[in-house]
């Protein structure tokens, strides 16, 4: 919750930023999202490289655990299309490509934006690269305080898919507390999985 509100205030001082035309110079550069991007890939790859529980979680994964990703993708995608619906601005790839950021804003948001640029232009892509951000906030806040809730009345998976790819992290310990102990590591698996394919869905929904 912490780290989503401090995201949330970062993007604020953006938009203050932007629209008072007080930006240091470094950041007027065309290329200085691609570099932001670049490093967060970089990032992610030192994260899941040098976790050394990753090996031993990935040895001992049971092929039925696979399904609880896989049923998070699903879902996720069937309702990002649903939503293409009811949004006739964004085509149904845009909002696929934001539905597979899993709450991981973070890289999605950048991503959808550097990827739609070229086909979009630059104040589309940063529109949808935002609406990715906050979907995506909104969905780990969503994990965070509705645990208790998706547990109660949908049982201890649930709290699982909702969190997306933060089950390994951020949304862990409530899902710990609310689930129980016998689910943290499929909790965490499914986190792993689902940080994996973000990069690769939405580079794929993007193009």
């Amino acid at each position: 919750m912490k780290g989503s509100l401090i995201i949330i205030a970062f993007f604020a001082a953006g938009i203050l930023l932007g629209l008072t035309g007080h930006l240091p110079a470094f950041l007027e550069n065309p290329d200085i999202s691609a570099y932001i991007l670049y490093f967060l890939m970089f990032q992610v790859g030192i994260t899941i490289g040098s976790d050394k529980e990753i090996k031993k979680i990935l040895n001992g994964v049971r092929p039925k655990l696979l399904l609880i990703p896989l049923a998070t993708i699903a879902g996720t995608l069937l309702f990002s299309l649903l939503a293409a619906l009811i949004l006739s601005r964004w085509s149904p790839f845009d909002c696929l490509a934001v539905g597979s950021g899993f709450a991981y804003y973070s890289l999605s948001s950048i991503l959808i934006t550097q990827l739609k640029e070229t086909s979009i232009g630059t104040q589309l892509a940063a529109e949808l690269g935002t609406i990715a951000l906050l979907t995506n906030i909104i969905r780990e806040i969503t994990a965070l305080l509705g645990t208790p809730l998706f547990r109660k009345y949908f049982g201890p998976l649930a709290p699982i898919c909702v969190g997306g790819a933060t089950t390994m992290d951020t949304t862990l310990p409530i899902i710990t507390r609310y689930s129980g102990t016998g689910w943290v590591f499929a909790a965490i698996f499914h986190g792993i999985i689902l940080e994996l394919t973000v990069p690769f869905l939405v580079s794929f929904f993007c193009s």
